[in-house]
């Protein structure tokens, strides 16, 4: 197997020493080089010839923007991951980082770099993992699937909550993340397996809304989804993108200036008109109320469902009781399941259901965790989701 290469970007030699020291205690990672500017990054894009970058913003002599668009200029197709502050300023900046061609972005953590750090390490591998071995592919090189990279970050996780707790004896791991031992077969779903058969308890009528799932590579996959949108759908559409605290509402402003719809954050309270897209707020679950007149959307800091707040799973509940046999279910790229299961019970209930292909996928985990359970009625490719989710509609706007 070959390494997934990085190339590190930030101007703090603190971050670079961390960020290194992590990426190259994964097995399957290796950082290829460091830059502590965009402009000796962009020097050393040739030689190195990394599979994935990881920029910061603010920078001296060329910072993260600056780099993006020259990265852009220069027909660089690397995939950047962004290393943002949570600030407000810091979300309206990322977001202008996404339109320039950033894939993705985690935040830094807050307070001592050091000693936090290691929160983020979980999000930073997977991020990696998914989008530094798609390039890698591309490019011919055999590497790891991203269920081996989770499964090792999950080991770090479990070894490090231990030695907190003083049990790091008693902990012994099914799979050693130093001697690379061969891993369970569980670990690698099967590509071929038969999905589930659904026996929807009532006919598909007329859809009222559109319910959206998605999370790892959701960002930019959203961007080409709503740019192609029907100007006049009729419909309105609730999203459900994994998104940290403090960005949901720069990036629903984001996606409003590319889309023919209305997007914005959602309110609690909101009342829910056809043709605008709501997308929950970070840290918040989203749902659907019945009302007399319009339905309104309520949102909740319950737990997380899934390890997410806001969760897929969630949403598609709430629609699946409201709504019943009269709603268009989507789920897309995304790690992990959420959104799987109460898709499916959507598609019991007799929804509409579609779901994002292997091929076009950043991450086929939440799109194969629903078609294995029968919850998919088709898989679409990204570049013909829009085109999809328009005939769908219009093709069962009166049943």
């Amino acid at each position: 197997m070959e390494d997934i290469q990085v190339l590190i970007c930030d101007d703090s030699a603190l971050m670079r020493n961390l960020i290194s020291r992590m990426i190259d205690s994964t097995t399957g990672l290796h950082t290829v080089g460091t830059a502590m500017n965009g402009k000796f990054c962009l020097q050393k894009i040739p030689a190195l010839q990394p599979d994935i970058i990881i920029l910061d913003i603010e920078m001296p002599e060329m910072n993260g923007i600056e780099f993006l668009k020259e990265r852009k200029k220069q027909g660089i197709d690397i995939p950047v991951i962004v290393l943002s502050s949570i600030a407000t300023k810091g979300a309206s900046v990322t977001m202008q980082c996404l339109e320039l061609g950033a894939s993705d972005f985690i935040t830094k953590p807050s307070g001592s770099v050091s000693s936090n750090i290691s929160s983020v390490g979980g999000d930073l591998v997977e991020m990696i993992a998914s989008y530094g071995r798609r390039y890698a592919v591309r490019k011919g090189k055999d590497v790891y699937p991203v269920d081996f990279f989770m499964h090792e970050a999950k080991l770090k996780e479990a070894e490090s909550a231990a030695k907190k707790e003083g049990i790091a004896d008693k902990i012994k791991p099914s799979v050693s993340i130093t001697t690379g031992a061969p891993l369970p077969k569980t670990l690698f779903p099967s590509k071929n397996k038969e999905p589930a058969v659904i026996e929807p308890v009532r006919k598909g009528g007329p859809i009222d809304i559109i319910a959206l799932g998605i999370s790892t590579g959701g960002p930019n996959a959203l961007r080409e989804v709503f740019a192609k949108i029907d100007p006049k759908l009729p419909r309105p559409i609730l999203v459900v993108q994994h998104m940290p605290a403090g960005f949901t509402k720069e990036f629903a402003a984001s996606l409003n200036r590319i889309c023919p719809l209305d997007v914005k954050e959602a309110e609690d309270g909101d009342l829910i008109h056809p043709g605008q897209i709501y997308i929950a707020p970070g840290d918040y679950h989203i749902k659907v109320e019945k009302s007399t007149l319009c339905n309104v959307i309520r949102l909740s800091k319950e737990d997380l469902r899934n390890g997410h707040r806001p969760s897929a799973d969630v949403l598609f509940e709430s629609v699946a009781k409201i709504y019943q046999n009269r709603a268009l279910g989507v789920i897309m790229t995304g790690m992990g399941r959420d959104g799987a299961a109460q898709l499916a019970e959507m598609r019991k209930q007799g929804a509409w259901t579609l779901g994002q292909d292997e091929k076009s996928s950043i991450v086929y985990g939440m799109p194969r965790a629903a078609f294995e359970l029968g919850a998919v009625q088709k898989q679409v490719s990204l570049e013909n989701m829009a085109k999809e989710i328009n005939s769908t509609v219009s093709a069962h706007l009166n049943g």
